[in-house]
């Protein structure tokens, strides 16, 4: 096959040069893919290889092979490649009753072959270019940047319409990038912060440092920072990149237990090793983490972690687990190579709907009636839990069930206790993980009480509160069956991670 140079992507500036007066968008970074397809089928080739000669190549959708007046012509090009023999196996595209005796030998005929050619490859520099014949299938089922163009988002190109998958949006982007058309990796951007979630924010985040995108990354990060245990979690996590692994671990802004991080970077490196096809051992995980296990601040763990966690991993040194429980217990802390300074994590935020509250004997009472109040807010934020009224008849406990639902289904829910004590103060209750919130949608924030009857509630309520990054805008629920409205009722705050004012502003 014909070397081809590495070239700038650009459409042809020979108009009428090249094929038959067609533009020709210059691909010669293809050379891997094509030579890919032939190296596999050289095994069964005895012929000789035609042409030579070097140059950028030009992808072309080809006709009919049997129509004469789409060949290319030029005088000063050669007549297109005739099949390779195989042998007894050798064919012509006149011939398809050939005598070959495996389907690999069949496939393998296909090289360079016109019959039931539907694409074409023209090679070489102008007046000097031979046109090699080749199979959409073929070229889509060994490269994915041939699928993206043929059958996924490059269609795009044709139309101006674009159909993204979940399973091919990052091919697409790809090859959206490589081809220099920056709509569709616009749209395809767009189509990946949609679906970013917790389970696949730490692999869009290695995919978007690849492809240069720094508006993916930031929401990535988002996600990341305000639910980092559940990314760290998550199944993609272990296919990061080691670049982005190392950014995971020196995250200041992380919300997470060290001992969620330590236990990542130890699934991380089991995948490395199995990638590597190197034993899984303890010498070999810590190996492949290298000095990214010195990121994870180890000291800043809670005792018990440590002791039944990390002190029994295997990836520790003797002089490292001793030093560390030294460093836990005693008075004359020894030097250890991890961060001693905990996290600083996200800072909570709270939106409160009420300019005051009030209590009223006999108004205000808990038998088991759902309180609930609808909002929407302009930015994605990740909702923390809530603050809630107590006892406005001196210290009581209570139990609640906190639930957040979009559209009727439950999102998240908890069971948990308060003290209140007695004042009109808020006390506030958490959901196991932050729950993330897309803009301009509804949700539903719901609260059930069961403790002291009488309690404070919440009045001069705002159907909207302008916090300077975001904006929260409040409606009524129908599934409050307590008296829980935009103007009075319980659930005064909601606390969540988002932006800031600081940060909008930059």
């Amino acid at each position: 096959m014909p070397e081809l140079r590495s070239v700038s992507l650009s459409l042809s500036q020979n108009s009428g040069s090249l094929l038959d007066n067609e533009n020709s968008l210059f691909m010669g970074q293809l050379l891997p893919a094509i030579r890919g397809i032939e190296d596999q089928c050289e095994g069964g080739n005895t012929g000789r290889r035609g042409g030579s000669g070097g140059g950028g190549g030009v992808l072309q959708p080809s006709s009919a092979p049997t129509s004469p007046q789409h060949r290319h012509t030029s005088a000063t090009s050669p007549p297109p490649l005739s099949p390779i023999p195989l042998g007894a196996a050798a064919f012509t595209s006149s011939d398809p009753n050939f005598h070959a005796t495996s389907l690999r030998e069949r496939n393998a005929a296909m090289l360079n072959n016109e019959l039931m050619a539907d694409v074409h490859f023209v090679v070489g520099q102008p007046g000097s270019t031979q046109r090699i014949p080749a199979h959409k299938y073929v070229l889509a089922v060994g490269s994915s940047v041939f699928y993206a163009m043929f059958y996924g988002g490059l269609k795009y190109l044709y139309c101006d319409e674009i159909r993204l998958e979940p399973d091919t949006v990052l091919a697409t982007l790809y090859a959206a990038k490589k081809y220099l058309v920056p709509h569709l990796a616009q749209q395809c951007v767009k189509f990946l912060e949609v679906s970013l979630t917790a389970r696949n924010a730490c692999l869009l985040l290695s995919q978007s440092r690849l492809f240069e995108e720094p508006e993916l990354m930031t929401r990535c990060w988002e996600v990341i920072d305000a639910q980092a245990e559940m990314a760290l979690q998550s199944d993609g996590f272990v296919d990061i990149d080691f670049p982005t692994l190392m950014s995971v671990l020196s995250r200041e802004t992380l919300n997470c237990r060290e001992i969620v991080l330590f236990d990542a970077a130890l699934s991380w490196a089991e995948a490395e090793c199995v990638r590597e096809e190197m034993e899984l051992n303890s010498e070999n995980k810590r190996k492949v983490l290298g000095q990214a296990l010195n990121l994870v601040r180890i000291p800043c763990m809670e005792l018990a972690e440590f002791a039944n966690g990390a002190a029994q991993s295997g990836i520790l040194s003797l002089q490292e687990t001793t030093d560390l429980f030294l460093h836990f217990t005693a008075r004359n802390k020894p030097t250890v190579s991890y961060p001693i300074k905990p996290r600083q994590g996200l800072k909570k935020q709270i939106c409160h709907r009420f300019q005051s509250s009030a209590y009223r004997s006999n108004q205000w009472r808990y038998r088991g009636r759902v309180d609930s109040i609808n909002f929407m807010v302009d930015k994605r934020i990740f909702i923390v839990g809530y603050g809630l009224y107590g006892s406005s008849s001196g210290a009581a406990d209570y139990n609640v069930r906190i639930e957040l639902k979009k559209y009727g289904e439950v999102l998240a829910e908890s069971t948990t206790k308060f003290f209140s004590d007695g004042s009109s103060n808020t006390f506030h209750v958490y959901f196991t993980n932050p729950v993330q919130v897309e803009r301009d949608v509804y949700y539903t924030a719901s609260a059930i009480l069961d403790g002291a009857e009488l309690s404070y509630f919440g009045q001069e309520g705002m159907s909207e509160v302008n916090m300077g990054a975001l904006t929260f805008m409040f409606h009524c629920s129908s599934e409050s069956t307590n008296g829980t409205g935009v103007q009075g009722g319980q659930i005064p705050e909601l606390i969540f991670y988002g932006p800031t004012l600081e940060v909008s502003d930059k």
